[in-house]
């Protein structure tokens, strides 16, 4: 019975909001879900649908839980050590501007990251990033830019006091970086992507999905790459197969696209 209700009510979801629970691995997934719905006085998943329905902020809160929203700025900052001194370099030898995508984005203080490093090399007026999340309200707070000092850790120093505006525990970040950030929902699993990026960055986020969706997501990332173009990924996030997907492994976590190759279709 347990079983039949989890299974409508991820069906019920999927046809009013777009968003597949089934892709996430199940075990973490009806962790989260119960203990949501627990905490909501809820006693079924049914229960808990029909109140989504009726209630808005309800399906929003549920949403903002059901897909993972932790990031910090400079999240494992060696690795972004090594975009910045290795792989950022010879692209920016090209002359056409860099075509650039946080993926699965969060509250934005991972493209904002990657900015802060691109103006080392640039104009903040020349550097653009399109990132994308699905959940409308981790977007929201992304464009707002404001963060708890617990999201700048790891942050250089000089960044910190570059970019940012300190207000009691919060950090407000400067509309010159603002400015270089697009942001746009986007369902990984559902949606179509755009072509020709030079660099996608997804990160920490796959690690929730079965093997069969991330299997997708990293083809569609691979057909969304272009030649020479390089996708960055989280550091629990390491590609077994990336020949399949037309990847060679270049870095601990950076993975190059090489043409020749067969993707999985």
């Amino acid at each position: 019975m347990y079983e039949h209700e989890y299974e409508q009510f991820i069906e019920k979801v999927k046809q009013y909001t777009g968003i597949d629970l089934a892709q996430y691995k199940e075990t973490q997934m009806k962790r989260r879900l119960q203990a949501f719905y627990d905490k909501k006085g809820y006693t079924s998943f049914n229960q808990l649908y029909l109140a989504m329905v009726k209630d808005k902020k309800l399906l929003a809160e549920f949403l903002d839980r059901m897909t993972i929203n932790v990031s910090e700025f400079y999240r494992n900052r060696k690795r972004w050590e090594v975009l910045e001194k290795e792989i950022l370099p010879p692209l920016l030898q090209k002359k056409e501007p860099l075509k650039l995508w946080s993926a699965a984005c969060s509250t934005g203080e991972e493209p904002y990251t990657l900015a802060m490093i691109l103006s080392k090399y640039l104009p903040l007026s020349k550097i653009r990033i399109f990132a994308t999340d699905i959940d409308e309200s981790a977007l929201l707070r992304a464009k707002t830019g404001i963060y708890h000092e617990r999201s700048l850790q790891e942050i250089p120093d000089e960044m910190k006091k570059k970019y940012f505006f300190q207000e009691g525990k919060q950090y407000i970040l400067s509309d010159e970086i603002k400015q270089t950030v697009v942001f746009q929902k986007q369902n990984l699993l559902a949606d179509s992507f755009l072509k020709d990026y030079d660099l996608i960055i997804c990160r920490n986020v796959l690690i929730y999905f079965t093997e069969e969706a991330k299997a997708m997501i990293y083809s569609k990332f691979s057909k969304a790459l272009k030649n020479g173009g390089y996708l960055f990924v989280g550091s629990t996030e390491q590609i077994f197969n990336p020949s399949l997907y037309d990847l060679k492994n270049q870095q601990s976590f950076f993975y190059k696209k090489t043409s020749g190759l067969p993707l999985i279709k």
